[in-house]
Protein backbone atom coordinates (compact mmCIF):
# COMPACT_ATOMS: atom_id res chain seq x y z
CA UNK A 1 0.00 0.00 0.00
CA UNK A 2 1.59 3.45 -1.26
CA UNK A 3 0.35 5.02 1.97
CA UNK A 4 2.76 2.71 4.02
CA UNK A 5 5.47 4.43 2.21
CA UNK A 6 6.11 7.08 4.76
CA UNK A 7 7.32 3.99 7.37
CA UNK A 8 10.86 3.97 5.17
CA UNK A 9 11.65 7.32 5.50
CA UNK A 10 13.51 6.90 8.88
CA UNK A 11 14.71 9.77 10.71
CA UNK A 12 18.14 9.85 12.87
CA UNK A 13 15.83 10.09 16.18
CA UNK A 14 13.33 7.12 15.10
CA UNK A 15 14.41 4.18 17.80
CA UNK A 16 16.40 1.15 15.59
CA UNK A 17 14.31 -1.63 17.54
CA UNK A 18 11.46 -2.59 15.15
CA UNK A 19 9.35 -3.39 18.29
CA UNK A 20 9.24 0.06 19.70
CA UNK A 21 9.17 1.25 15.63
CA UNK A 22 5.60 -0.11 15.61
CA UNK A 23 4.52 2.00 18.40
CA UNK A 24 4.93 4.87 16.71
CA UNK A 25 1.74 4.32 14.44
CA UNK A 26 -1.37 4.37 15.80
CA UNK A 27 -4.92 4.76 14.88
CA UNK A 28 -7.12 7.22 15.69
CA UNK A 29 -9.70 5.86 16.68
CA UNK A 30 -9.08 3.94 19.85
CA UNK A 31 -11.56 1.14 20.36
CA UNK A 32 -14.54 1.02 22.61
CA UNK A 33 -14.59 -0.65 26.06
CA UNK A 34 -15.07 -4.41 25.23
CA UNK A 35 -18.67 -5.88 26.58
CA UNK A 36 -18.03 -9.75 24.91
CA UNK A 37 -14.85 -11.98 25.51
CA UNK A 38 -14.53 -15.30 23.95
CA UNK A 39 -12.24 -18.12 24.18
CA UNK A 40 -11.23 -21.29 21.92
CA UNK A 41 -9.75 -23.90 24.00
CA UNK A 42 -9.71 -27.15 25.32
CA UNK A 43 -9.53 -29.27 21.85
CA UNK A 44 -11.17 -33.03 22.62
CA UNK A 45 -10.76 -35.80 20.04
CA UNK A 46 -13.87 -37.90 19.62
CA UNK A 47 -14.33 -41.43 17.76
CA UNK A 48 -17.62 -42.77 16.39
CA UNK A 49 -18.21 -45.37 14.06
CA UNK A 50 -18.54 -43.56 11.34
CA UNK A 51 -16.28 -40.72 11.59
CA UNK A 52 -13.31 -38.73 13.64
CA UNK A 53 -13.40 -35.24 14.64
CA UNK A 54 -12.22 -32.40 17.52
CA UNK A 55 -14.54 -30.81 19.14
CA UNK A 56 -13.59 -27.34 21.27
CA UNK A 57 -14.75 -25.74 24.08
CA UNK A 58 -16.28 -22.40 23.59
CA UNK A 59 -15.94 -19.90 26.50
CA UNK A 60 -17.95 -16.98 26.66
CA UNK A 61 -18.50 -13.58 29.37
CA UNK A 62 -20.57 -10.98 28.69
CA UNK A 63 -22.20 -8.19 30.16
CA UNK A 64 -24.53 -7.58 27.28
CA UNK A 65 -28.45 -7.08 28.42
CA UNK A 66 -29.44 -9.25 25.59
CA UNK A 67 -27.42 -12.71 27.32
CA UNK A 68 -29.80 -14.18 30.23
CA UNK A 69 -26.29 -15.08 31.73
CA UNK A 70 -23.16 -13.26 31.67
CA UNK A 71 -21.11 -16.75 31.27
CA UNK A 72 -21.23 -19.67 28.43
CA UNK A 73 -19.84 -22.81 28.10
CA UNK A 74 -20.44 -25.13 25.11
CA UNK A 75 -18.41 -27.67 22.91
CA UNK A 76 -18.42 -27.17 19.37
CA UNK A 77 -16.84 -29.04 16.15
CA UNK A 78 -15.45 -27.48 12.88
CA UNK A 79 -18.68 -27.97 10.97
CA UNK A 80 -20.42 -25.55 13.50
CA UNK A 81 -18.39 -22.79 12.81
CA UNK A 82 -18.46 -23.32 9.06
CA UNK A 83 -22.11 -23.42 9.48
CA UNK A 84 -21.86 -19.88 11.49
CA UNK A 85 -19.72 -18.62 8.66
CA UNK A 86 -22.27 -19.48 5.93
CA UNK A 87 -25.26 -17.96 7.84
CA UNK A 88 -23.32 -14.24 8.55
CA UNK A 89 -22.59 -14.17 4.55
CA UNK A 90 -26.45 -14.77 4.04
CA UNK A 91 -27.67 -12.11 6.55
CA UNK A 92 -25.10 -9.92 5.52
CA UNK A 93 -23.70 -10.19 2.11
CA UNK A 94 -21.79 -6.93 1.54
CA UNK A 95 -20.05 -7.41 4.92
CA UNK A 96 -16.40 -8.74 5.25
CA UNK A 97 -17.09 -12.06 7.03
CA UNK A 98 -13.44 -13.06 8.88
CA UNK A 99 -12.25 -16.25 7.05
CA UNK A 100 -12.11 -19.74 8.81
CA UNK A 101 -9.02 -21.81 8.79
CA UNK A 102 -9.63 -24.41 5.48
CA UNK A 103 -10.43 -27.94 6.41
CA UNK A 104 -6.64 -29.49 5.89
CA UNK A 105 -4.71 -26.00 6.78
CA UNK A 106 -0.80 -25.80 6.32
CA UNK A 107 -1.53 -28.58 3.97
CA UNK A 108 1.76 -30.68 3.31
CA UNK A 109 3.43 -29.26 6.66
CA UNK A 110 1.30 -31.32 9.48
CA UNK A 111 -0.88 -33.90 9.75
CA UNK A 112 -4.16 -34.03 10.20
CA UNK A 113 -4.83 -33.97 14.28
CA UNK A 114 -1.38 -34.21 15.23
CA UNK A 115 -0.86 -31.65 18.19
CA UNK A 116 0.28 -29.48 16.02
CA UNK A 117 -2.29 -29.18 13.63
CA UNK A 118 -5.05 -28.95 16.46
CA UNK A 119 -2.94 -26.04 18.17
CA UNK A 120 -2.86 -24.37 15.01
CA UNK A 121 -6.66 -24.63 14.21
CA UNK A 122 -7.47 -23.48 17.85
CA UNK A 123 -6.01 -20.36 17.11
CA UNK A 124 -7.37 -20.22 13.91
CA UNK A 125 -10.95 -20.29 15.53
CA UNK A 126 -9.91 -18.18 18.31
CA UNK A 127 -9.25 -15.42 16.51
CA UNK A 128 -12.64 -15.95 13.83
CA UNK A 129 -14.95 -15.31 16.71
CA UNK A 130 -12.93 -12.75 18.19
CA UNK A 131 -13.35 -10.83 15.12
CA UNK A 132 -16.38 -11.32 14.44
CA UNK A 133 -17.40 -10.31 18.46
CA UNK A 134 -15.02 -7.02 17.72
CA UNK A 135 -17.61 -6.15 14.60
CA UNK A 136 -19.87 -3.43 15.20
CA UNK A 137 -22.51 -5.52 13.12
CA UNK A 138 -21.67 -9.17 13.04
CA UNK A 139 -21.53 -8.76 16.78
CA UNK A 140 -25.00 -8.57 17.24
CA UNK A 141 -26.76 -11.13 14.72
CA UNK A 142 -28.54 -13.51 16.24
CA UNK A 143 -26.98 -16.59 15.09
CA UNK A 144 -24.00 -15.47 16.31
CA UNK A 145 -25.41 -15.02 20.16
CA UNK A 146 -27.41 -18.97 19.37
CA UNK A 147 -23.50 -19.98 18.27
CA UNK A 148 -22.14 -18.77 21.60
CA UNK A 149 -25.31 -20.13 24.22
CA UNK A 150 -27.08 -23.04 22.84
CA UNK A 151 -26.33 -26.43 23.75
CA UNK A 152 -25.22 -29.06 21.34
CA UNK A 153 -28.73 -30.54 20.60
CA UNK A 154 -30.32 -26.72 20.32
CA UNK A 155 -28.09 -25.75 17.84
CA UNK A 156 -28.53 -28.79 16.17
CA UNK A 157 -32.13 -28.22 16.17
CA UNK A 158 -31.63 -24.62 15.16
CA UNK A 159 -29.81 -25.55 11.90
CA UNK A 160 -32.85 -28.18 10.87
CA UNK A 161 -35.22 -24.87 11.08
CA UNK A 162 -36.20 -24.22 7.04
CA UNK A 163 -33.99 -24.00 4.19
CA UNK A 164 -31.63 -21.31 4.31
CA UNK A 165 -31.70 -17.76 2.59
CA UNK A 166 -28.81 -19.28 0.14
CA UNK A 167 -30.83 -22.38 -1.26
CA UNK A 168 -34.22 -19.53 -1.53
CA UNK A 169 -31.92 -17.56 -3.45
CA UNK A 170 -29.91 -19.59 -5.75
CA UNK A 171 -31.90 -19.29 -8.43
CA UNK A 172 -32.28 -15.47 -8.62
CA UNK A 173 -28.57 -15.16 -7.95
CA UNK A 174 -27.47 -17.25 -10.89
CA UNK A 175 -29.93 -15.34 -13.31
CA UNK A 176 -28.33 -11.83 -11.71
CA UNK A 177 -25.06 -12.85 -12.20
CA UNK A 178 -25.39 -14.28 -15.98
CA UNK A 179 -26.40 -10.26 -16.48
CA UNK A 180 -23.54 -9.32 -14.49
CA UNK A 181 -20.78 -11.55 -16.43
CA UNK A 182 -20.41 -8.61 -18.96
CA UNK A 183 -19.54 -5.94 -16.20
CA UNK A 184 -21.86 -3.48 -14.15
CA UNK A 185 -23.23 -0.44 -15.64
CA UNK A 186 -22.98 2.12 -13.20
CA UNK A 187 -20.56 0.41 -10.32
CA UNK A 188 -19.50 3.56 -9.00
CA UNK A 189 -15.80 4.65 -9.38
CA UNK A 190 -14.64 3.51 -5.64
CA UNK A 191 -15.93 0.02 -5.81
CA UNK A 192 -13.74 -0.39 -9.46
CA UNK A 193 -11.06 1.33 -7.31
CA UNK A 194 -11.54 -1.34 -4.78
CA UNK A 195 -11.43 -4.35 -7.44
CA UNK A 196 -8.24 -3.58 -8.49
CA UNK A 197 -6.87 -2.87 -5.12
CA UNK A 198 -8.10 -6.37 -5.04
CA UNK A 199 -6.61 -7.76 -7.82
CA UNK A 200 -3.22 -6.62 -6.91
CA UNK A 201 -3.52 -7.29 -3.12
CA UNK A 202 -4.26 -10.82 -3.94
CA UNK A 203 -1.70 -11.58 -6.17
CA UNK A 204 0.84 -10.19 -3.81
CA UNK A 205 0.16 -11.63 -0.50
CA UNK A 206 -0.18 -15.09 -2.93
CA UNK A 207 3.49 -14.42 -3.78
CA UNK A 208 4.38 -13.20 -0.13
CA UNK A 209 2.23 -16.79 1.21
CA UNK A 210 4.53 -19.09 -0.86
CA UNK A 211 7.63 -17.14 -0.16
CA UNK A 212 7.15 -17.50 3.26
CA UNK A 213 6.35 -21.45 3.07
CA UNK A 214 9.12 -21.54 1.00
CA UNK A 215 11.78 -20.29 3.79
CA UNK A 216 10.20 -22.15 6.59
CA UNK A 217 10.81 -25.30 4.54
CA UNK A 218 14.38 -23.90 3.42
CA UNK A 219 15.10 -23.49 7.13
CA UNK A 220 13.58 -26.94 8.14
CA UNK A 221 16.23 -28.73 5.79
CA UNK A 222 19.00 -26.84 7.18
CA UNK A 223 18.04 -27.72 10.72
CA UNK A 224 18.00 -31.16 10.13
CA UNK A 225 21.23 -31.04 8.13
CA UNK A 226 22.61 -29.10 11.07
CA UNK A 227 21.15 -31.70 13.58
CA UNK A 228 23.62 -35.12 12.03
CA UNK A 229 26.27 -32.75 11.56
CA UNK A 230 26.72 -31.84 15.34
CA UNK A 231 27.17 -35.42 16.64
CA UNK A 232 29.59 -35.91 13.60
CA UNK A 233 31.96 -33.53 15.33
CA UNK A 234 31.29 -35.14 19.13
CA UNK A 235 32.10 -38.77 17.54
CA UNK A 236 35.03 -37.15 15.92
CA UNK A 237 36.62 -35.85 18.65
CA UNK A 238 36.87 -39.24 20.50
CA UNK A 239 39.64 -40.26 17.95
CA UNK A 240 41.56 -36.89 17.52
CA UNK A 241 43.13 -36.19 20.72
CA UNK A 242 45.06 -33.10 19.68
CA UNK A 243 42.04 -31.26 18.48
CA UNK A 244 39.44 -32.94 20.34
CA UNK A 245 38.61 -29.79 22.33
CA UNK A 246 38.24 -27.71 19.17
CA UNK A 247 36.19 -30.61 17.64
CA UNK A 248 33.70 -30.42 20.69
CA UNK A 249 33.67 -26.32 20.58
CA UNK A 250 32.46 -26.78 17.29
CA UNK A 251 30.15 -29.38 17.74
CA UNK A 252 28.63 -26.73 20.53
CA UNK A 253 28.26 -23.99 18.72
CA UNK A 254 26.22 -26.12 16.13
CA UNK A 255 24.27 -27.44 18.71
CA UNK A 256 23.38 -23.57 19.77
CA UNK A 257 22.90 -22.98 16.02
CA UNK A 258 20.05 -25.73 15.97
CA UNK A 259 18.43 -24.02 19.11
CA UNK A 260 18.41 -20.78 17.37
CA UNK A 261 17.02 -21.72 14.13
CA UNK A 262 14.19 -23.85 16.17
CA UNK A 263 13.47 -20.68 18.13
CA UNK A 264 13.05 -18.81 14.41
CA UNK A 265 11.38 -21.37 12.70
CA UNK A 266 8.89 -21.09 15.95
CA UNK A 267 8.66 -17.69 15.13
CA UNK A 268 7.98 -18.01 11.18
CA UNK A 269 4.81 -20.59 12.40
CA UNK A 270 3.41 -18.81 14.88
CA UNK A 271 3.51 -14.94 13.87
CA UNK A 272 4.39 -14.84 10.05
CA UNK A 273 2.84 -18.24 8.29
CA UNK A 274 -1.21 -17.90 9.56
CA UNK A 275 -1.45 -13.92 9.10
CA UNK A 276 -0.38 -14.56 5.57
CA UNK A 277 -2.59 -17.18 4.59
CA UNK A 278 -5.07 -15.65 6.68
CA UNK A 279 -5.24 -12.60 4.42
CA UNK A 280 -4.72 -14.70 1.07
CA UNK A 281 -8.14 -16.44 2.33
CA UNK A 282 -9.70 -12.45 3.14
CA UNK A 283 -9.01 -11.56 -0.57
CA UNK A 284 -10.69 -14.58 -1.64
CA UNK A 285 -13.61 -13.50 0.63
CA UNK A 286 -13.45 -9.57 -0.44
CA UNK A 287 -13.37 -10.39 -4.15
CA UNK A 288 -16.52 -12.71 -3.31
CA UNK A 289 -18.04 -9.84 -1.44
CA UNK A 290 -17.79 -7.55 -4.44
CA UNK A 291 -19.45 -9.66 -6.75
CA UNK A 292 -21.91 -10.16 -4.46
CA UNK A 293 -22.57 -5.93 -4.56
CA UNK A 294 -22.15 -5.84 -7.57
CA UNK A 295 -24.77 -8.46 -8.31
CA UNK A 296 -27.18 -6.44 -6.41
CA UNK A 297 -26.38 -3.49 -8.72
CA UNK A 298 -27.11 -5.73 -11.91
CA UNK A 299 -30.12 -6.51 -10.86
CA UNK A 300 -31.36 -2.66 -10.48
CA UNK A 301 -29.90 -2.17 -13.65
CA UNK A 302 -31.57 -4.65 -15.48
CA UNK A 303 -34.74 -3.71 -14.34
CA UNK A 304 -34.11 -0.07 -15.04
CA UNK A 305 -33.48 -1.14 -18.68
CA UNK A 306 -36.74 -3.46 -18.46
CA UNK A 307 -38.61 -0.32 -17.56
CA UNK A 308 -37.29 1.67 -19.99
CA UNK A 309 -38.64 -0.91 -22.48
CA UNK A 310 -42.11 -1.54 -21.15
CA UNK A 311 -44.63 1.03 -21.37
CA UNK A 312 -47.17 -1.11 -19.15
CA UNK A 313 -46.49 -2.24 -15.88
CA UNK A 314 -44.29 1.43 -14.77
CA UNK A 315 -46.32 1.18 -11.30
CA UNK A 316 -45.22 -2.14 -10.68
CA UNK A 317 -41.44 -1.65 -11.84
CA UNK A 318 -41.14 1.46 -10.57
CA UNK A 319 -42.27 0.48 -6.66
CA UNK A 320 -39.45 -2.37 -7.57
CA UNK A 321 -36.40 -0.21 -8.60
CA UNK A 322 -37.13 2.16 -5.74
CA UNK A 323 -36.87 -0.90 -3.16
CA UNK A 324 -33.81 -2.14 -5.28
CA UNK A 325 -32.23 1.82 -5.11
CA UNK A 326 -32.27 1.22 -1.22
CA UNK A 327 -30.74 -2.37 -1.59
CA UNK A 328 -27.77 -1.17 -3.69
CA UNK A 329 -27.29 2.07 -1.28
CA UNK A 330 -27.39 -0.40 1.28
CA UNK A 331 -24.98 -2.27 0.03
CA UNK A 332 -22.59 0.22 -0.91
CA UNK A 333 -23.07 2.08 2.42
CA UNK A 334 -22.02 -1.52 4.54
CA UNK A 335 -19.11 -2.47 1.90
CA UNK A 336 -17.83 1.06 2.40
CA UNK A 337 -17.44 1.37 6.33
CA UNK A 338 -16.10 -2.92 6.77
CA UNK A 339 -13.60 -1.87 3.63
CA UNK A 340 -12.12 1.35 5.27
CA UNK A 341 -12.06 -1.35 9.00
CA UNK A 342 -10.69 -4.25 6.96
CA UNK A 343 -7.52 -1.98 5.69
CA UNK A 344 -7.05 -0.65 9.21
CA UNK A 345 -6.90 -3.92 10.54
CA UNK A 346 -5.10 -5.34 7.92
CA UNK A 347 -2.29 -2.89 7.50
CA UNK A 348 -1.64 -3.13 11.83
CA UNK A 349 -1.73 -6.85 11.16
CA UNK A 350 0.83 -6.74 8.37
CA UNK A 351 2.98 -4.25 10.31
CA UNK A 352 2.78 -6.14 13.34
CA UNK A 353 3.99 -9.70 11.52
CA UNK A 354 6.64 -8.22 10.05
CA UNK A 355 7.82 -6.33 12.75
CA UNK A 356 7.60 -9.51 14.66
CA UNK A 357 10.25 -11.44 11.76
CA UNK A 358 12.58 -8.49 11.86
CA UNK A 359 12.87 -8.65 15.24
CA UNK A 360 13.16 -12.59 15.54
CA UNK A 361 15.86 -12.41 12.82
CA UNK A 362 17.61 -9.96 14.79
CA UNK A 363 17.58 -12.36 18.16
CA UNK A 364 18.47 -15.08 15.87
CA UNK A 365 21.12 -13.45 13.80
CA UNK A 366 22.97 -11.87 18.07
CA UNK A 367 22.30 -15.97 18.99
Amino acid sequence: DTSLAEVNSFSPSMPISPSSMINQYKFEDEPELRDLFITVDDPESHITAIETFITYRVVTKTSRGEFDSSEYEVRRRYQDFLWLKSKLEEAHPTLIIPPLPEKFIMKGMVERFSDEFVETRRKALHKFLNRIADHPTLTFNEDFKIFLTAQAWELSSHKKQGPSLLSRMGQTVRAVASSVRGGVKNRPEMFTEMNDYMETFSQKINVLDKIAHRIYREEREYLNEMKEYGPIHTLWSASEEDIADSLKGVASCIDKCCKATEKRMAGLSENLLPILHEYVLYSEILMGVLKRRDQIQGELDSKVDALAHKKTEKDLFSEEIGKLEDKVECANNALKADWDRWKQNMQCDMRSAFTNVAENNLHYYEE
